[in-house]
């Protein structure tokens, strides 16, 4: 693509300004891309190393800024953590159960799996204090959802508005184990708890409405956590007391991150994209199960499994799509794909509707009020519900000014929608995608043609 179709500002702020300026005849996407590493499994690689004795070594690791956030503050734990890179990063554990006293607040940045999973861990270490913050996005997050059930447990734990706003004070105890039945299926919710349990004596466990994603089960288990999973229930008990062992993990492309390319080449004229090395853990694959839904052309291909986690290349060819809906136990599986399946939703034959989402109010935006107003800016029909979105496709996109309220997948999804609409599309804040997908611009001017 031409540097006048696809632009990148820096204003005097450092926020930017993506511009895409579609061509009066159109354009499609083809080629072969990889996307960054997965954001869940990275972070948690980062931590289960830190936490582990032994020598923990990480290929493929994702370079936003969260994995950063979680590495900065496993530092300052006391866990050797290399300078992060895709190829190859090593971390030296210092065991469980070992970390020391920062000398300073523990800063998450934007990353709410970074602060929530920590807490877990830090409540957990009796006679130390720890205090965690992270930026103003985060400091408004809701964080009651783990800190209660650690407070069940005996954690004892100080923050804002009743102890459910960072920053927040930990001080460290012997923890009691307990059964928690989570309200919400939620993957942070029940891996905060189960490495809560790691330091416990006895038996954790946690059980939730519906499956959340699993990567923290299999990867305790490749540690050498001893875990117990009940599909029948959605249950998983940790037993407390474990010794942790390095290993090497590979971490696969990130599904989340393949779904603003999968979208793209549903709704762009003309398009055949492959993404390749794309994790397809069961409990990610929601948004190939919805927009299998939709009608979309996606096959699978070169299907394998690395390091315990199932990847495959993604195909994706334009053909037209119809609406669907989306709601129930599907919803945990796709809740930070539901931005991208909006757009999709918008350029759909039909009225698409999403329910059981509310959980999205609370994620680096309220992604349901923020996608309902950016694309009825650019003439989409979105009209907003109290846990989602009812969206009537079908209606042309005109470019316009938009803004990503900081929140990096909102910032990509305009991109794709600006793909299709006519005219210039300004996306400000757009740097708000370097949190999962840093080199995302320009994959973008790479693909399209």
């Amino acid at each position: 693509m031409s540097a006048s179709v696809i632009t990148v500002e820096t204003q005097e702020n450092l926020s930017h300004k993506l511009i895409i300026q579609r061509p009066p005849l159109g354009l499609s996407l083809q080629g072969r891309i990889r996307v960054p590493g997965d954001k869940s499994i990275s972070h948690r690689a980062l931590m289960l190393g830190a936490m582990a004795e032994g020598e923990t070594q990480i290929q493929g690791l994702l370079l936003g800024e969260d994995p950063r956030s979680t590495a900065s503050c496993f530092r300052a734990l006391g866990a050797e953590i290399s300078e992060l890179n895709t190829e190859f990063v090593r971390v030296k554990g210092i065991g469980l159960g070992n970390f020391s006293e920062p000398i300073d607040v523990l800063n998450a940045g934007n990353s709410g799996t970074t602060l929530r999973l920590m807490l877990g861990l830090l409540a957990s270490h009796p006679g130390r204090f720890f205090t965690v913050t992270g930026d103003s996005s985060l400091r408004s997050r809701p964080m009651s959802r783990v800190v209660k059930p650690l407070q069940q447990m005996g954690a004892q734990i100080w923050g804002r508005v009743s102890n459910s706003l960072a920053p927040l004070a930990i001080q460290g105890q012997a923890l009691k184990p307990i059964h928690y039945h989570s309200p919400i299926a939620s993957a942070q919710v029940k891996s905060c708890i189960l490495l809560a349990g790691l330091m416990t004596e006895g038996q954790t466990t946690v059980s939730e409405p519906a499956l959340s994603r699993d990567h923290s089960e299999r990867m305790l288990r490749a540690f050498g956590a001893e875990l117990t999973i009940d599909p029948q229930s959605n249950s998983v008990t940790v037993t407390g007391c474990a010794q942790l062992h390095g290993q090497t993990v590979i971490v696969p492309g990130d599904i989340s991150s393949a779904a603003f390319w999968l979208v793209a080449g549903a709704i762009v004229p003309g398009s055949d994209l492959v993404i390749e090395n794309v994790g397809v853990n069961p409990t990610r694959t929601g948004i190939l199960e919805a927009l299998a839904l939709m009608g979309a052309d996606i096959q699978r291909e070169n299907e394998r499994e690395v390091a315990g986690e199932p990847v495959a290349d993604l195909r994706v060819r334009y053909g037209g799509i119809h609406s669907c809906t989306l709601a129930g136990d599907i919803i945990p599986r796709l809740i930070d794909e539901i931005p991208i399946l909006a757009v999709a939703a918008a350029f759909a034959q039909g009225t698409t509707i999403i329910r059981d989402a509310e959980e999205l109010r609370v994620k680096e935006s309220d992604r349901i009020t923020v996608m309902a107003q950016q694309l009825n800016k650019m003439g989409a029909k979105v009209t907003e519900l109290p846990d989602g979105m009812e969206i009537t496709g079908g209606t042309s996109l005109v470019g316009t000014d938009v803004d990503s309220h900081t929140d990096h997948r909102i910032a990509m999804s305009l991109a794709i929608a600006a793909l299709v609409a006519t005219g210039t599309t300004t996306i400000h804040r757009a740097e708000a995608a370097a949190v999962s997908y840093p080199n995302f611009s320009a994959t973008l001017a790479e693909v399209c043609r």
